[in-house]
Formats: C-alpha cells, sequence, structure tokens
C-alpha cells in the first residue's frame, strides 16, 4: 500500500489584518476590568506623580482610585450639583473641580473638605486645570466665561467673554504660566494670554469642539469636535496642518501617550483611535460597548483607563513581562559537542547515510487514512480547534468534499453533532476567505436534513438561520458578480474612446500627428 499523503492546511490570510509594532504594543493588555459608577463618567485624569492614582468624575461624586484597586480609596462628595470635571495638580497633592452648580472647589488628596471654594461663574463648569506655576486654576463654564483664579488669596484675577457660546473644553500650557486655550460649542477655539488681557489666537474649528490637547512642547493644539480631529501649528499663529475624519459620530476626549508619539481619540461611536503623530495614520484602535466620553491613560502607558454613557469604567493593566527561572539550570554539553564533525568534507569512498526522520501524522489525518470520515470531521468540530484554527476545519471539508464522501461525513448525526457543525457555518460562512467552502458544505446539509425538519426547536432555528445566510451570500455573490460584469464593460467603453492617432497629410505636404476620437 502506498504512503498516505497528509492534507495540506491551506492557509487563508485575514483581509485587513497587518500585524505591525503598534498592533503588539497596544494589544498587549489584559481583559479590561469593569468598574459600574453612579452615572456617565464624563471625565478621568491620572495623578503625574506615583502612585499614579486617578480621578474618575460621574454624577454627583468624584472617586480616587489606586492603579489596581477596583474599589475607590477616597471619594469626594461636597457637591450642590453634579461635579463635570477633576484634574490633579503637577504634583499630585491637589484635585480642582467643577460643578453644574457653577463652583470650583479645590481638594487636598490627604483630606476630604474643600480647601477653596471659587464663586464666579452662574452656570455649570465644564473644564478647569492648573498652570505651569501650580498656583492659578483656570475655569470655563456654560455662561461664555473663561476665568482665572488665584489659590492662595482665593480671588479671581481674569474674566475673558469672547466666546459666545458653552465653553466646554480647556487646557493650560505646561511650560508658559500665562498661556491656556479654551474650546466653544461657537465653533472656535481661543489661545488667551494673562498679561494681555484678551486672546493672542483665535482658530475656527468648524463644529462644537468637544476637547482640546496641547502637544508638551506647546507647539501644536488638537481640537476635536464633531467627527473631525484638527491639528494646529500654534508656531505658526494657529495654521492648521491637518484634519483628520477617522470616527463616525462626535469624539468627545483626546489623549497623548507618555512618549508624545501616539495620539488617542474616543468617540461616541464606541471606538478610541490611535493615530502616529509624525505621519497622523491610524495604527490601532480599541473598541467598546458603549459611547465614549472619556479616557485617559498611566504612565509609560501601562494602564489605560476609558468612561463611557453607561456608567461603566473601563480599565486595561498592561501585561507583566514573565519573570525569569530562579532555579539553577542543569548543565548543558557544550558547544563544540553539537558542532562536532560539522566541517567534516565527505571523501570519495565514503558513504552517506542519512538517518530519515519519523513523520508523525495529526489525528485527523490518521482518521482519513482509515477512511473512518465521520471521525476526521468530529475532530476538527471542537472548539479548541474552530476557534482557534478555523483553517484545518475548512480544508478537512474541502478535503471530504474532493473525495466525494462529504455528505457520507455529515449524514447520520444527532441532535448535539448536528449543532455543531450548524455553529461553525453560521460563524464562518459570512466570512470571504471560506466562502467557496462553506457554501457548499451549507448547501448538502440542507439536501440531507431538510426532510426532517421539526423534530428538534434548537436545530431548527439554527437551520433557518442558516439558510437565511446561504441565500444573502449568494445574492451577495450574485450582486459582486453583476458588479464586475457593469465595471468590465465601463473600462471597455473607456478603452475604446482613449483618442488614437491616424497620420495625414498636411497641406504643406508633410505628414502631421492627427489625434482623432473613435
Amino acid at each position: 500500500m502506498a504512503g498516505y499523503k497528509p492534507v495540506a492546511i491551506q492557509t487563508y490570510p485575514i483581509l485587513g489584518e497587518k500585524i505591525t509594532q503598534d498592533t503588539l504594543y497596544w494589544n498587549n493588555y489584559k481583559t479590561p476590568v469593569q468598574i459600574k459608577e453612579f452615572g456617565a463618567v464624563s471625565k478621568v485624569d491620572f495623578s503625574p506623580q506615583p502612585p499614579y492614582n486617578y480621578a474618575v468624575t460621574a454624577s454627583s461624586r468624584i472617586h480616587i482610585y489606586g492603579r489596581y484597586s477596583q474599589e475607590p480609596i477616597k471619594t469626594f462628595s461636597r457637591f450642590k450639583d453634579t461635579a463635570y470635571c477633576a484634574t490633579f495638580r503637577q504634583d499630585g497633592r491637589l484635585l480642582v473641580a467643577g460643578s453644574e452648580d457653577g463652583g470650583v472647589q479645590l481638594f487636598d488628596i490627604t483630606g476630604r473638605a474643600p480647601l477653596r471654594h471659587f464663586e464666579g461663574h452662574t452656570k455649570a463648569v465644564h473644564t478647569v486645570d492648573f498652570t505651569a506655576d501650580k498656583y492659578h486654576v483656570v475655569s470655563g463654564a456654560d455662561d461664555y466665561t473663561v476665568k482665572l483664579w488665584d489659590i492662595p488669596n482665593s480671588k479671581e484675577i481674569l474674566t475673558f467673554k469672547e466666546h459666545s457660546d458653552y465653553v466646554r473644553c480647556g487646557c493650560a500650557s505646561k511650560l508658559n504660566p500665562d498661556l491656556f486655550v479654551t474650546g466653544s460649542y461657537d465653533h472656535t477655539l481661543k489661545m488667551f494670554d494673562a498679561r494681555t488681557n484678551k486672546s493672542v489666537i483665535s482658530v475656527e474649528h468648524g463644529q462644537p469642539v468637544e476637547s482640546v490637547l496641547l502637544f508638551p512642547s506647546g507647539g501644536l493644539l488638537v481640537s476635536a469636535g464633531g467627527r473631525y480631529v484638527k491639528i494646529w501649528d500654534i508656531l505658526k499663529g494657529g495654521q492648521l496642518l491637518v484634519s483628520l475624519k477617522n470616527h463616525h459620530k462626535t469624539v468627545t476626549c483626546l489623549y497623548l501617550s507618555s512618549s508624545g508619539q501616539r495620539l488617542l481619540s474616543g468617540s461616541l461611536d464606541r471606538k478610541v483611535k490611535i493615530y502616529s503623530t509624525t505621519s497622523y495614520k491610524v495604527v490601532h484602535s480599541f473598541d467598546y460597548a458603549a459611547s465614549i466620553l472619556s479616557l485617559a491613560l498611566a504612565h509609560e502607558d501601562e494602564t489605560i483607563v476609558v468612561g463611557m454613557t453607561n456608567g461603566i469604567l473601563s480599565v486595561k493593566h498592561r501585561k507583566s513581562e514573565a519573570k525569569k527561572d530562579s532555579l539553577p539550570r542543569r548543565r548543558r554539553p557544550a558547544y563544540r559537542t553539537f558542532i562536532k564533525g560539522k566541517n567534516y568534507m565527505k571523501q570519495r569512498d565514503d558513504i552517506l547515510i542519512n538517518r530519515p526522520s519519523k513523520k508523525h501524522l495529526e489525528l485527523y489525518d490518521r482518521d482519513l487514512k482509515n477512511f473512518r470520515v465521520s471521525k476526521a470531521l468530529d475532530r476538527v468540530l471542537e472548539p479548541s480547534c474552530t476557534i482557534k484554527t478555523p483553517e484545518i476545519t475548512v480544508s478537512i471539508i474541502k478535503e471530504l468534499n474532493r473525495r466525494g464522501v462529504l455528505a457520507n461525513a455529515l449524514a447520520g448525526r444527532d441532535e448535539k453533532e448536528i449543532s455543531r457543525v450548524l455553529n461553525f457555518l453560521i460563524r464562518n460562512l459570512s466570512q470571504p476567505r471560506f466562502a467557496p467552502v462553506l457554501i457548499n458544505a451549507a448547501e448538502i446539509i440542507i439536501d440531507i436534513y431538510l426532510p426532517v425538519i421539526g423534530q428538534s426547536p434548537v436545530v431548527d432555528k439554527k437551520f433557518l438561520l442558516l439558510q437565511g445566510l446561504v441565500e444573502k451570500e449568494i445574492d451577495y455573490q450574485r450582486e459582486l458578480l453583476e458588479t464586475l460584469g457593469m465595471m468590465d464593460m465601463l473600462f471597455a467603453t473607456m478603452t475604446r474612446k482613449e483618442s488614437t492617432s491616424v497620420w495625414q497629410h498636411a497641406s504643406d505636404g508633410f505628414l502631421e500627428n492627427k489625434k482623432m476620437e473613435s
């Protein structure tokens, strides 16, 4: 009997999937931890100092979480109404918060009662931040005003009334204590200078501005509003560098990675996009279960926290590197033992004998070798195979069809066995890389089990779902063929209309090359 040739497992590349350094870096997070808050999470901010706790603003409370804790280690709830924002100072010791009643409160992390309370806004405060000198606070509110407060004296220093709609976002420069930027629903971004008592730069975003971000160098400004993320050059007076439109709904928050080389944006379309700050192209993205209102990254990107509209806080921690084995290793042969004889040159009278390497067949190959086709199909329908390596399952189905025994392998199955087959087909039938093989298998199943429909409600439901998927996939294929035919006709028409060169005699007796259209 001739030797058995194992089944060649065909590779099916996944369209659009490309493994890059960013993919490896941003996928190196553990399964997210979900924390339920009292309301929509409007703001998340990490302390810039160890142990890198983070403040979460939701409803009328501000919770301080430890980096790896799932319960708040401190709660600030001294608000008359909803709190909208909270930001740490550069040393991590103070926290400033804005609320719906128009108040701005300053808290000490070690205490509970507010240290300072600033009153001057008449409507809700949606943005607060510390200036670079740590002794002043900037706030913006729905009363269209931007105010600068002095912390030691608890007094208002300046008020700017240049916006004509709600001021919903802002940030202070980390280098210059006199510069800060605000964004408003009047579609503008304004950079203010406390020394001139007015804005020094004003740019038009085009949509209501939801978030602004200054690069650490202070030369670039990022704004988010509508579906757009725009980057502005401050050193050139607010010149627009690039406009990004990668989200399907309103972009609500921005954040910069620890290295400054990646920009993150969160949106109501439940996605977080990561851009390269050199090419401004999307290098990775995360999907979430609900619309995103806020996001923040810890030091060295060790933790990413995302707040959503349904009150869920998603916390992802980076996987720790595998620890090296501290046990003493067993002594192995020296290197020269392995290379002994490697450089020996074969002489004329020497006979070279190669030791044949024994190839072990896979279990499904052994079943196919012994003509146990149903058993072979059962092995590749195990969850460990269908989920991790569906290519093997599809290759075995294709091989059984080539041998003409696929109908025999699928027939005579009970409710549990046929359910596994139907689950695999329903899960993978819509994938273009598997569709040609699985559509044929689905048609065979429909022909075999159609007469016994009605005996099992579970199988009937999956059977009808599979039948609908097959019909839909066939309709898609038909539409694609029609579209391909129309494109071929269009290309052929364009080719015929291309100008052709015809030689004609000119009046002066010379040949001229005249363009004539067919």
